[in-house]
């Protein structure tokens, strides 16, 4: 299946090579001589070459621990890149090479100073594959000069390995050095602060703080609940007591005072006297008697005198004037146990009271400990961050300066150049060189012809853009190698009458199978007038039209091939006739037809064009012209018009609507895909009928196929129109 498919391609391949040969050969002749002189004249180079070693990490960082990362290779973007790449590229950097140019003073081949352009084209630096390891190596027609070059610039290289990444510790350490002391300043700030907040919310430790407050505040309850219960015991108690009594605590109070002074006793007893006696004297005496106002005068005073002594006895509390101050000892003892639950209720409850404020006062703190226990984490945190960064800074800081005094280089020398002893390319090379060249710029010079070129070379070609039907193909006349040198179409050779002069010949047989495809074109109707044009002068048009006129009258037909090309006619001097008198003199009634219309051979008659007019499409298009065609039709058997090219002018469509058919000729080598197809275009827009098309000038050797080859020997067969889709077999 492979060598199918691979087959056309290599046959068109092929064809190219076969046209374009002689322009291959001359670029490749051209150019190989061109630069086997250069290659002669040319001094041989030398190529010096050097290695470079680097590690992934210092070796000295890795043993001490100390700027590991100052001399590490490691690419910027992952998957992307070598960091080898990037060493090359410092080693071919400017500040490398002016030093190298500067150390060795290089010369040019005049005798001026290297330039460091042109000694980059002459340094190479490359990756080893699989390791890393880097390739350094410089060509120079000097020897000793290529392996100097390459061990100088690979000292420096390394030289300059080191004080990059000596200054980059450099760097950090300048870098650190300002740095520590605001890192310990804002340390400070740090502790400074929550000390600050310690000592304000008098913090020691929060979580301690918290797990007590809770046993207290729990502690605090049970105290409060017991007290509570007290409280309520001592309360029921002086409830009943009062009850008893009839009094409140404080009044009890009071009346127990009274009881137990004895001045206010006294005038009590006295005054309890003198109303004895006043009672007394009132069953005997009248009210205003001396002694009864006297009486009730002393006790009166009594009575005053009582009453300063309860107001000093009893304070504010002012016990009614007729009530019984003189308890007794019950109530006495009543009144002083009633007094003491009293004192006792006040201090339970002032206890209590107590209670409820510090356990308010724990809750409170408790409640506050979250957000004070947040905060005191937030300053914890940037103390801590402050000291961690401080103590990074620090250590980094005594790194650096560690590191700044050893030598983190990660680049070594593996492999010092030598001096070559053979030039790099010997001459053998050199002409293998020049021919790979050569044949690369031939192949070009084919590829850019081949570009060039929009002619239609090949029968397959013509085939494929037309998609016309093909009835016929007329091999090239003579030897091919006339027609490859630019396809000339000698019109003007009487010998173009093939089928007259030479009828064995292959391109007379294929005229004779033209006329045979033409006879099946239509079985039911016979095509009498047939127009024969072409895209553009040149192809043949006139030479197939004669030669087809020739084919049909061998057949005992009559036949009349009439000129119509009134631009460049041209049957007249194929035929060796005069041009006086033709179509256009017809046409214009200047000439009879018998004068005008020659006889050449057997049933074989010539209308050559005449005199050309100044304005042949309104000649061709005229009613007289019409008539005329009605005429010829009458009188022959067959009538073949040889009209003008499609591009020079629209005749051959006037004329076509007058034919039953037009028959197209081309011409590979000749005509273009553009005007072959415009062409086509025109004569479908027209409403032409179409015959097909007829190949003309065909060369056997540009053929793929080995059914296009003609030999007096072996004629090819007529073509059979097939049943299912009318189309002509290949032949």
């Amino acid at each position: 299946m492979k060598t199918i498919e691979s087959s056309p391609n290599f046959k068109h391949y092929w064809l190219i090579v076969k046209r374009r040969w002689l322009s291959a050969l001359t670029v490749f002749v051209s150019v190989f001589v061109l630069l086997s002189i250069v290659a002669i004249f040319k001094k041989p180079t030398y190529l010096a070459e050097g290695k470079l070693k680097f590690e992934r990490t210092n070796t000295t960082s890795t043993l001490t621990g100390v700027g590991t990362e100052i001399g590490k290779l490691e690419p910027l973007v992952q998957d992307k890149s070598n960091p080898l790449y990037t060493e090359a590229e410092v080693i071919r950097s400017v500040p490398v090479v002016n030093k190298t140019l500067s150390t060795l003073k290089l010369k040019d081949e005049h005798g001026l100073p290297l330039k460091s352009k042109v000694f980059l084209k002459r340094l190479t630096v490359k990756e080893s594959t699989g390791a890393d390891v880097l390739d350094i190596s410089f060509k120079d027609m000097n020897p000793g000069t290529a392996a100097k070059v390459v061990n100088t610039i690979m000292a420096i290289y390394l030289e300059h390995n080191i004080s990059a990444h000596r200054a980059q510790a450099a760097a950090a350490r300048k870098f650190l050095e300002k740095q520590v002391p605001n890192a310990e300043l804002i340390v400070r700030k740090a502790e400074a602060e929550l000390a600050r907040f310690k000592e304000k919310y008098q913090v020691v430790s929060l979580q301690e703080e918290v797990n007590q407050a809770v046993g207290i505040i729990a502690e605090l309850q049970k105290q409060i609940s017991a007290t509570q219960y007290n409280l309520a015991n001592v309360d029921a108690q002086s409830q009943a007591i009062r009850k008893q009594l009839g009094m409140n605590a404080q009044y009890a109070v009071t009346m127990t005072s009274l009881s137990q002074s004895s001045g206010v006793q006294d005038l009590l007893k006295e005054i309890q006297q003198l109303e004895s006696q006043l009672a007394a004297k009132g069953t005997v005496l009248q009210d205003d008697h001396p002694q009864i106002i006297d009486l009730k005068e002393k006790l009166k005073s009594l009575k005053e005198l009582l009453q300063q002594r309860i107001t000093m006895v009893a304070g504010t509390t002012q016990p009614q004037p007729n009530q019984n101050f003189q308890l007794g000892l019950l109530q006495q003892q009543l009144s002083g146990k009633l007094v003491e639950l009293e004192s006792t209720r006040l201090g339970l409850a002032n206890q209590v009271n107590t209670l409820f404020r510090l356990q308010t006062a724990y809750k409170e703190r408790l409640n506050n400990l979250p957000r004070l226990e947040q905060y005191q984490r937030q300053l914890e945190r940037k103390v801590q961050a402050a000291q961690s960064t401080y103590s990074l800074l620090l250590q980094k800081l005594q790194e650096s300066q560690i590191a700044e005094n050893q030598n983190v280089g990660n680049a070594s020398l593996i492999s010092p150049a030598e001096v070559p002893e053979e030039p790099t390319t010997s001459l053998k090379m050199l002409y293998l060189i020049a021919g790979l060249l050569s044949s690369i710029a031939a192949l070009a010079s084919v590829y850019v012809l081949e570009a060039r070129d929009k002619s239609i070379k090949t029968v397959d070609e013509a085939k494929e853009l037309l998609d016309l039907t093909l009835l016929g193909i007329i091999p090239v006349a003579g030897k091919p190698k006339k027609a490859l040198r630019g396809y000339e179409e000698l019109e003007l050779d009487s010998q173009k009458i093939v089928v007259r002069d030479t009828p064995r010949s292959p391109m007379s047989e294929a005229y004779r199978m033209l006329r045979a495809n033409l006879k099946f074109m239509n079985a039911d109707k016979e095509l009498k007038v047939i127009v024969v044009t072409s895209s553009v002068p040149k192809e043949g048009k006139s030479t197939v039209a004669t030669n087809l006129a020739v084919a049909m009258a061998q057949t005992e037909r009559k036949v009349l091939l009439i000129d119509g090309d009134l631009h460049r006619p041209t049957q007249h001097k194929i035929w060796g006739l005069t041009n006086s008198q033709g179509l256009s003199n017809l046409i214009v009634g200047q000439a009879e037809i018998k004068k005008a219309i020659k006889n050449v051979m057997d049933n074989l008659d010539v209308l050559t064009s005449g005199v050309v007019p100044p304005s042949p499409a309104s000649l061709l298009d005229s009613k007289r012209m019409a008539a005329l065609m009605e005429t010829f039709v009458a009188n022959y058997d067959f009538v073949i018009v040889d009209a003008p090219s499609l591009n020079v002018a629209a005749d051959a469509a006037t004329l076509g609507q007058m034919a039953d058919g037009v028959l197209f000729v081309v011409r590979p080598g000749v005509v273009d895909a553009v005007n072959a197809a415009f062409a086509k275009e025109l004569l479908e827009k027209s409403g032409q009928n179409v015959l097909g098309q007829v190949v003309n000038g065909v060369i056997s050797q540009n053929e793929p196929y080995s059914y296009y080859y003609f030999t007096e020997e072996d004629y090819p067969q007529p073509s059979i129109r097939t049943q299912e889709s009318g189309s002509l077999v290949k032949y």
